[in-house]
């Protein structure tokens, strides 16, 4: 046997379905869309070693979380500065370079050890880590030298 009653319309149906879309659009005031995050603060400069130099306001200090980030990129050509510790803080564990690809050739750092890091001649903005050891915690001063030249004088 056929059913031949006429289907009724199903209110119930609708109504959950808009109490659905309803409670969704209130949701999607709360959503984290990619383009409404904020973007991190840029790094604060900080003055935790002392720095002399002809350029020394052109080399900033920013922390990398326990790290000391010295900002060279404003740095060209060849140049000497001198990084000494404050005696009432000390050296920082850390101690990493940020260099702009093609500025200057290579960088040579001066402490309990001698290191030369060579910064490429082209790409992005990249870090340059010092290893530890190349200072101690008695190290008096952390002599910097950049230069175009691939043969540094000794």
């Amino acid at each position: 046997m056929t059913d031949h009653t006429p289907h009724r319309f199903n209110y119930r149906g609708v109504v959950l379905l808009a109490a659905l879309c309803l409670s969704l659009a209130g949701c999607v005031s709360d959503w984290h869309w990619p383009w409404k995050h904020k973007r991190p603060p840029a790094p604060q400069p900080v003055h935790y070693v002392n720095v002399v130099s002809e350029n020394a306001g052109a080399i900033k200090q920013y922390w990398d979380r326990n790290t000391l980030q010295f900002d060279l990129t404003a740095l060209s050509g060849e140049g000497v500065a001198t990084v000494s510790q404050i005696k009432s803080v000390g050296w920082p564990i850390r101690l990493e370079f940020l260099v702009r690809p093609g500025s200057f050739g290579v960088l040579e750092v001066v402490a309990a050890q001698r290191v030369v890091l060579q910064v490429p001649t082209q790409g992005q903005n990249l870090v340059l880590k010092l290893a530890p050891g190349v200072y101690l915690p008695d190290t008096e001063s952390i002599t910097l030298r950049w230069s175009a030249a691939d043969d540094l004088a000794h």
